[in-house]
């Protein structure tokens, strides 16, 4: 995949010399930051913190969301929505993976001091994002019946419900699309702070809509949890809408023009190599999850409603790894860019420690504590009790997930994104889904399927780390060639 890679960008040229002319222009937009020199923990935590309270914010309007369907709506209406987020889990995730192509070219072009590339990589990354998302809203709005009843098992006493969610609530994808290209052009630029003020407004938006529209307060129509749908699209297009505005009329490196796409077929192919991949990662970890949440329907609605409750922890518990994974990426990127690796190995053993010191002390805290945080979301007994014996289990995961997110941090940041995928194919599909439809069989319960969890993951840190470990991510990208002594 390197060698690849590297050919595809020799032939856009983004390795040809740098002229002061070319380092002079947009040298002074002040949202670029250059993080090939400094302090590299500062430079972690001054880029992932921003990020970190933007994953807040977002988890902060999941947990609040739980909350008022899973407490004045029922365990069946959060059961309902706990089936059908898996399928927007997945659009999210082909965003996710997709923009993170457009985010490592543009980080590696600012350590290279190419900027003139940058503008390819944004026009082409605008009209490749549009299309896909276009057809993935398509595709949801016909597919979805179908994904409910025969793929996800939906019980018949919550499928009314989880459909009329889901029709409405994949019509955010576009604006999720948008909202994720815009904060991974910012990111490539240095800048991480931008997007977390957008997001603000989405979730400030989403917080106060939510019981408006689902209870019916100060006048308006009790929606039920499509009311949660319908202030999620409200909230996701003023936000999109927002900070396109600000990127056109602040940011000239990233500024996109909108009146003249453009599609430079070299960058596509780059941005394909390296965003297919990406996105084949992350739809691979969604896939994943439409599996589990099949197997956890065939246990009941109460099954659905714990297993729902648990994973909004997950959410919380998992940002400071997913945090400092991206941020490790894009620092990682810029010094990959500018051929430092021995500082991009640094990058990975600073990322390491603050990832696992943060994470071994949620785990620690979510397993001692477990029905704390489920008595939030959840209150029928058999419900609460096996959501205790999920955390007690997965919660050991947020270390391993951490050492995992900073390995394939460096990794993305090279732009092999393949290896990252292949790794998670074989964790999740190979490892976690076949072990998660044996073990209960075995322990005649769900919790073998939470066992299964457990162990995908701890494989797939091993493969990560062994990746990483063969130096295979350390070719220089004019001619892929082994970079052990062209550090700074």
């Amino acid at each position: 995949m390197g060698q690849r890679v590297i050919c595809c960008r020799r032939a856009i040229g983004y390795n040809h010399a740098v002229s002061a002319d070319e380092r002079r222009s947009g040298s002074s937009d002040r949202h670029i930051q250059d993080m090939t020199t400094g302090s590299i923990p500062r430079h972690l935590i001054a880029f992932a913190l921003p990020m970190l309270a933007g994953s807040l914010l977002q988890t902060t309007y999941i947990v609040v969301n739980a909350f008022w369907v899973g407490r004045y709506l029922k365990e069946s209406a959060l059961a309902a929505v706990t089936v059908s987020t898996p399928i927007l889990i997945l659009m999210i995730a082909v965003a996710g993976g997709l923009t993170l192509a457009t985010n490592i070219l543009i980080a590696q072009d600012i350590g290279a001091h190419t900027l003139e590339r940058v503008q390819k990589v944004v026009q082409t990354s605008i009209v490749l994002v549009a299309a896909i998302s276009l057809l993935l809203l398509v595709g949801g709005l016909l597919s979805a019946p179908y994904l409910l009843r025969h793929l996800l098992l939906v019980p018949p006493d919550i499928y009314p419900q989880a459909c009329g969610f889901l029709h409405i609530a994949l019509w955010t994808v576009p604006c999720t699309f948008a909202i994720f290209l815009f904060s991974a052009m910012l990111r490539g630029i240095g800048d991480s702070k931008t997007p977390v003020y957008f997001q603000a407004i989405s979730v400030v938006l989403n917080v106060i809509l939510d019981p408006l529209f689902m209870l019916g307060k100060l006048g308006f129509p009790r929606l039920g949890i499509d009311g949660a749908a319908w202030a999620t699209l409200f909230a996701q297009t003023t936000a999109a809408i927002a900070l396109l505005y600000y990127i056109t009329h602040h940011c000239r490196v990233i500024r996109p023009d909108l009146w003249h796409p453009q599609i430079d077929r070299h960058v596509m192919l780059v941005l394909l190599m390296i965003g297919l991949p990406a996105m084949l990662q992350q739809s691979v970890v969604s896939i994943s999850l439409l599996g589990i949440t099949r197997y956890v329907s065939a246990f009941g609605t109460l099954a659905d409603a714990a297993f729902g409750a648990a994973l909004r922890i997950d959410n919380v518990a998992f940002l400071p790894a997913m945090t400092m994974g991206l941020a490790i990426s894009t620092v990682a990127g810029q010094n990959i860019g500018a051929q430092y690796y021995g500082r991009a190995r640094e990058v990975f053993w600073w990322g390491l420690l603050l990832s696992v010191s943060i994470s071994l002390l949620i785990s620690t805290v979510v397993i001692s504590m477990p029905q704390v945080f489920l008595h939030f979301f959840i209150r029928n007994p058999i419900a609460v009790a096996e959501g205790i014996r999920y955390l007690h289990i997965v919660g050991i995961t947020y270390v391993l997930y951490a050492v995992m997110f900073a390995a394939n941090g460096v990794i993305n940041g090279a732009g092999q994104t393949l290896a990252t995928t292949i790794i998670s194919v074989i964790s999740l599909w190979g490892i976690r889904l076949p072990l998660a439809a044996l073990l209960p069989h075995i322990t005649h319960n769900q919790t073998g399927i939470w066992y299964a969890m457990l162990i995908s993951v701890a494989v797939g840190m091993i493969m990560s780390l062994l990746y990483y470990a063969s130096g295979r991510w350390q070719c220089r990208v004019e001619n892929g060639q082994s970079a052990v002594n062209s550090d700074e």
